[in-house]
């Protein structure tokens, strides 16, 4: 098991280090080997293997559940033709930490450097994570200090580096550019979802009723009545949402019906596709709030536009190559890892006090649970 401390906490944008429960093992590999090299600088496998067990966990933890499937299942999966779930990630993690280490290279450039405090907070959040756990977990995710420290200070610069990429881009937007427009929309679902999460489709005979109640809602709503009430009292939700010409969700066609009126208060006819019916109201020609929120995010786009020209232009300059064979050597199948949140102090800003490693006992049914520590707190429960 591995257990950070109440407040494990690099206080930079490079965030927390998360506690981990490992299973099954890796086998040993050498963490000094060179995985890749990016210009002049070599990443040894040590920095590589934390970094992507690190993001393991977390689509473990939060995604693997959610669809349904095993770690070890959903690794195994192929996405497309001869791409399975693992390798992908594992080169969008690699890709990843390649541009950390190639954005601290320009770091002088933009005179971003790390100060005391986060270097000391780095430190203390290795240095928390080395104590607290047993040689065998730390083994597996190479959760030693020199790589926690290498992958953090890395981290912690591209997020600096980051603002200032994004510096001096065009921050006028006008109203005509990010209009956005408003509508309540009723959907009438073919489907329906039991308490276990299963779904059904309607029969014939269900949906027709369907087809009925939606022609009679918006008969309604056009002849004056609140779409809204007119809805509640036929067991549906009226929704409200704000868009452009350009939104597609939640669906096209209903997008377009009511990007065409004119005039507020219009209401579509029936709107039906695979899924199911909408019927929606123009409800504002020009929504303030809506309009702002567009500003900010066509803003925030063209500062990522700049951010992500930059990263290519320095890429295409800089020689880039991968040890496939050493980076082969970090299996998702081999090890699993699940994320344990631990409770945060938010009241300081200096990591708390070191914590106590905890033992992960297994039993026959393969689910895995904390003993408590010798604080006598209760801890989580992980099943893997």
């Amino acid at each position: 098991m591995l257990r950070f401390g109440k407040r494990a906490v690099v206080l930079t944008a490079a965030g927390v280090l998360s506690a981990m429960a490992v299973t099954g093992c890796s086998g040993s590999i050498d963490t000094d080997a060179v995985v890749a090299t990016v210009g002049d600088e070599e990443i040894p496998l040590g920095v590589a293997n934390f970094y992507a067990r690190m993001t393991q966990g977390q689509y473990e933890t939060y995604y693997a559940g959610m669809m349904g499937m095993t770690g070890e299942d959903m690794w195994a999966q192929e996405i497309e033709e001869d791409t399975t779930y693992e390798q992908s990630v594992k080169d969008s993690t690699m890709e990843e930490l390649q541009n950390m280490y190639l954005i601290s290279q320009h770091a002088d450039e933009y005179e971003v450097s790390l100060t005391e405090e986060e270097k000391d907070a780095i430190k203390e959040a290795a240095k928390q994570f080395d104590e607290a756990n047993s040689d065998e977990v730390k083994e597996n995710v190479s959760g030693y200090r020199k790589y926690i420290e290498e992958y953090l200070e890395r981290a912690t610069i591209q997020s600096k580096m980051q603002t200032k990429m994004e510096e001096g881009v065009d921050e006028e937007v006008s109203d005509e550019e990010a209009a956005q427009k408003a509508m309540m929309y009723v959907y009438f679902s073919f489907t329906s979802t039991d308490e276990s999460g299963a779904s059904t489709t309607l029969t014939e005979e269900e949906q027709e009723s369907l087809r009925t109640d939606a022609q009679n809602l918006a008969d309604r709503v056009a002849a004056g009545e609140d779409i809204s009430t007119v809805a509640e009292e036929l067991g549906q939700t009226a929704y409200d949402l704000t868009f452009d010409s350009e939104s597609t969700g939640p669906a096209e066609e209903l997008i377009a019906a009511v990007d065409a009126f004119e005039t507020e208060g219009e209401v579509t006819d029936p709107i039906e596709t695979d899924g199911g019916i909408y019927v929606a109201q123009l409800t504002s020609l020009f929504d303030r709030e809506a309009t702002d929120q567009e500003k900010a995010n066509i803003v925030d786009e063209r500062r990522q536009a700049q951010y992500d020209s930059l990263l290519e232009e320095w890429r295409n300059e800089t020689d880039i190559t991968v040890d496939e064979k050493v980076w082969g050597k970090v299996d998702f199948e081999d090890v699993g890892v699940t994320i344990i949140t631990s409770e945060t102090d938010t009241t300081d800003d200096s990591a708390s006090e070191d914590s106590t490693a905890e033992e992960e006992t297994t039993d026959e049914s393969g689910t895995s649970s904390d003993t408590a520590g010798e604080d006598g707190s209760t801890s989580d429960t992980a099943a893997e």
